[in-house]
């Protein structure tokens, strides 16, 4: 079938070019698929027309993807027009693992591998008489959660959000794999035994600076929602209520993992420290992730 039966010859480039918000194309990716064929080539042209950094990796997955050459056409458009991969193909690679992700909902990075990488280290290896609690808090679609109880299926999981559009992806996500995904604001959403149980709190929350967000790219601003995005004035308002209220839910000896940016860390660093935990800062310039660490002692623990 000639690539003109898919439309793409009609196809405008959009202004500001798409360049993939989540894990699923890194670039030491080959493509996928051994095909060349003219069609495959046709996507390509246009996938790079408009911007799209990995446009034989994507051209492979939008044509795995598509249930009919309207299809095909429809999700070649879309993705010209700078909707997130993501959203198009209803997945996310992370960690390994295939998130399922619908629109209007945060698409994992590929540098939160970095907070699953630093919680999965901090439990306990092989069997142990009570599984470890591990809260996923600001949960978005159940990546980090999903990915911790993959490589540690041992754990008790709970994950949290406030948006029910991503508590829909989490309980696919993690409500599949034997975890518990709980609607509300922070700890509000948590089930009130779980207070003094928590041996790692793992948290991803919003940590953009309001003005900031405008500079972001269109994929972020247009199409996933701003709650997950804006952090306050400086980024760490999430922080601090994160911080303020972790020490009553926090086992003995537990920790608060909290996913920052590097220009960040410090502050973040600060509003941990200033709430009673000894924190230090984990970077991986491979994943270009930021994760700070505040680990408790008992007697900072509320009674």
């Amino acid at each position: 079938m000639p690539s003109g039966e898919l439309g793409l010859a009609d196809m405008e480039v959009p202004v500001g070019p798409p360049t993939g918000l989540g894990a699923t194309l890194p670039e030491s990716r080959a493509a996928l698929g051994p095909s060349r064929s003219p069609i495959f080539e046709g996507i390509v042209s246009a996938l790079r027309s408009a911007g799209c950094v990995f446009a034989e990796d994507e051209a492979n997955l939008l044509l795995a993807g598509a249930s009919s050459p309207t299809d095909l056409a429809r999700n070649v458009r879309r993705r010209m027009e700078g909707v997130p991969l993501e959203h198009i193909l209803g997945w996310a690679d992370f960690a390994g693992l295939h998130i399922l992700v619908e629109p209007g909902v945060f698409v994992p990075r590929r540098r939160t591998e970095l907070l699953v990488n630093e919680a999965v280290a901090l439990l306990p290896a092989g069997l142990v008489p009570t599984p470890p609690v591990v809260v996923d808090l600001c949960c978005g679609s159940g990546a980090v959660g999903a990915a911790i109880i993959h490589q540690a299926p041992g754990v008790e999981l709970h994950a949290a959000d406030i948006e029910p559009e991503a508590i829909r992806c989490a309980l696919r996500n993690v409500g599949l794999t034997g975890g518990h995904v709980h609607l509300g604001d922070l700890f509000e959403a948590l089930p009130s035994a779980l207070r003094g149980q928590v041996q790692v709190l793992v948290v991803n929350a919003p940590y953009v600076p309001t003005e900031a967000i405008r500079t972001m790219p269109s994929e972020a601003r247009l199409y996933e929602p701003i709650a997950s995005l804006d952090g306050g004035p400086d980024g760490l308002d999430f922080h601090r209520r994160v911080a303020a209220g972790a020490l009553e839910w926090l086992a003995p000896g537990g920790h608060l993992l909290i996913e920052t940016s590097q220009r960040q860390a410090a502050g973040t660093s600060a509003i941990l420290a200033a709430n009673g935990f000894r924190t230090r800062t984990a970077r991986s310039e491979d994943l270009d992730g930021t994760v700070v660490l505040g680990t408790t002692e008992p007697g900072d623990l509320l009674p």
